[in-house]
């Protein structure tokens, strides 16, 4: 791997290719210097470049092959040599999958081509001559859980429980840990089980790329769901009689008390896979049949914090752009739970100034940390509202500030007021489209004499399936599909479904969006108290396009189907 030895710096070759702007490059270098991560690690996590481009960047560089899933490349063949070559607990902690052994010589995937010290490592480890091949981190992890079986050992877990006696509640103790290495699980095989299953449980919905686990009780049996892709996955539950240990190592974990059951109650721990941190959100609600527990995994390296990846482009992206570089107003993303508003929000932040803005958030979580934001968790127990901490926000001289929601008129006046003092503000509304929002503020209190000049924008979204692009095929638009739906394009895509998107046809979400600004003409409607379709009509004369419009431009690209279209906007032809 004499190539691999050349001391090229990755930087250098993302800008010769163009992937990459001198700007760019330094502002990843900048956070970088205070994370600690790897350059290509930052560069992909600040949505700069993606995955594959790193990849195929390295491989042609380097001239190295480039293996994915799809390809069969990272799919060796289980031989009891290839895999005695590198131990498992080596492959989880390296990310090094045994491709090939020829001799002594040791053909592996890996993600950093150009990591010196770890070919070195492993070469020691080994004790063979390295042949080094480049693969995406997202498929590197799933081709050694395909490898050595991880998948098994749930699996396993699950069936063993229905031969384990009933534990009582409160296993694990309190000197269970709060922050869990899962790289660890495998070297400890024989720890007690209710511990062995809740570990795995975690493990297993973050390589499924899960943002949620839904733990429930039944009368005689648990269910357990992932929620994937927007959608719940049923999971093989272990025994029922484990369930209230289960629950109580979880609420143990997200240190809550686990003496009180009668309650609701919320709370939190960290994970590590591999070098990946996930912050867990643990919430337990009492019901009939005992405590269910919902866990939401926030998966910071899965987050890619860039307008083209999420899926914001055209006039949208184009209004939203121009509202944040507004020295005030107001800008308000809507939409329902779980549609994507906070990472759009924070995708927002990360193209302002913080270094020559004082930017400031109040939160409630705060999901995600940004170097140079101030970032506030509002506790409402203690008197730290919304309302509260955009109060105190006006006396810390801000620039830009950011509430997670406006909830009541307290929290939109104080917005609505700082707009008008020279302020910009972001913050979330739940309605059905962007005109609603006009209402909704104006239904909670805002006078439309102050509301007109305050609101610079705003952006309504939702989130559909991505279709798999290894399996996504094409069809001929039937000709009822072109009779209920005016426009349709001739040729669509469907979902097919392979080994990489589980069988779906999907692997990931997209965001459709509908950007209104706020014209002149919209100023004067809302402050005459016009009625939503008014401003919806003239909205339309500006250039808005409607959440179902941009769906079916996405679905017509094959980023996803019409049908995940239809059911999520008012897309119905009638």
């Amino acid at each position: 791997m004499a190539a691999a030895r050349t001391r090229l710096k990755l930087g250098e070759l993302l800008l010769h290719k163009g992937l990459v702007t001198m700007p760019q490059l330094n502002e990843a270098m900048a956070r970088q210097r205070k994370t600690r991560e790897r350059l290509g690690e930052t560069l992909v996590s600040l949505g700069i470049v993606t995955e594959e481009d790193l990849a195929k960047t390295l491989a042609e560089q380097l001239k190295i092959p480039y293996a994915t899933l799809a390809g069969g490349g990272l799919s060796p063949a289980k031989q009891p040599a290839l895999a005695a070559a590198i131990s498992q607990e080596t492959a989880r902690r390296y990310l090094a999958l045994p491709l090939a052994l020829t001799g002594n010589q040791l053909t592996l995937a890996v993600t950093d081509p150009l990591d010196l010290l770890l070919q070195d490592n492993l070469r020691k480890i080994t004790g063979k001559t390295l042949s080094l091949v480049i693969a995406k981190r997202s498929e590197l992890d799933r081709a050694i859980d395909a490898f050595y079986g991880a998948k098994d050992y749930l699996s396993q877990a699950v069936q063993e429980s229905f031969q384990t006696p009933a534990i009582e509640e409160g296993a694990g103790g309190d000197a269970a840990p709060v922050n869990l290495n899962l790289d660890d699980l495998i070297a400890k095989a024989g720890e007690p089980t209710v511990i062995k299953l809740v570990d795995l449980l975690i493990r297993e919905a973050i390589n499924s790329r899960a943002s949620d686990i839904h733990l429930e009780p039944g009368a005689n049996q648990m269910m357990i769901r992932y929620r994937i892709d927007g959608i719940l996955h049923e999971i093989s539950p272990p025994a029922a009689s484990l369930f209230p240990s289960i629950v109580s190592r979880l609420k143990i974990l997200s240190k809550m008390d686990i003496a009180e059951r009668r309650l609701p109650q919320d709370g939190g721990f960290s994970v590590r896979l591999a070098d990946r941190a996930v912050d867990i959100r643990a919430s337990s609600v009492p019901t009939i049949y005992g405590e269910k527990v919902v866990l939401r995994l926030l998966d910071k390296a899965a987050v890619v914090l860039d307008f083209q990846a999420l899926g914001l482009v055209g006039p949208a992206r184009e209004a939203l752009e121009r509202a944040i570089a507004m020295p005030y107003g107001l800008v308000f993303l809507t939409g329902p739970t779980g549609s994507g508003k906070t990472t759009t929000l924070y995708t927002a932040l990360g193209k302002l100034d913080a270094s020559s803005k004082n930017i400031m958030t109040i939160e409630d979580p705060v999901e995600y940390r940004i170097p140079g934001i101030n970032q506030v968790q509002a506790k409402p127990q203690i008197g730290l509202t919304f309302a509260a901490g955009l109060r105190a926000f006006l006396r810390q001289d801000p620039d830009i500030m950011m509430v997670g929601e406006v909830r009541d008129l307290e929290t939109a006046e104080i917005c609505v007021r700082a707009a008008l003092t020279g302020h910009l503000v972001l913050s979330t509304l739940h309605t059905n489209d962007a005109p609603a929002a006009i209402a909704r503020l104006l239904d909670i209190g805002i006078e439309p004499y102050l509301l007109a000049p305050s609101v610079a924008m705003i952006l309504a979204q939702r989130l559909v399936r991505r279709l798999c692009p290894e399996c996504k095929e094409t069809y001929q638009t039937p000709a009822a599909l072109h009779a209920q739906i005016p426009g349709v394009p001739n040729t669509l895509y469907r979902p097919k479904g392979c080994d990489l998107c589980r069988r779906t046809g999907y692997r990931g979400r997209v965001g459709i969006y509908e950007g209104l600004s706020v014209t002149d003409a919209i100023q004067q409607l809302i402050a005459k108290r016009e009625p939503g379709s008014r401003i919806y009509e003239e909205a339309r004369r500006a250039g808005m396009k409607t959440l179902a419009e941009d769906g079916l431009e996405k679905a017509a690209a094959g980023l996803t189907s019409v049908e995940e279209v239809m059911g999520t906007t008012m897309l119905r032809g009638d």
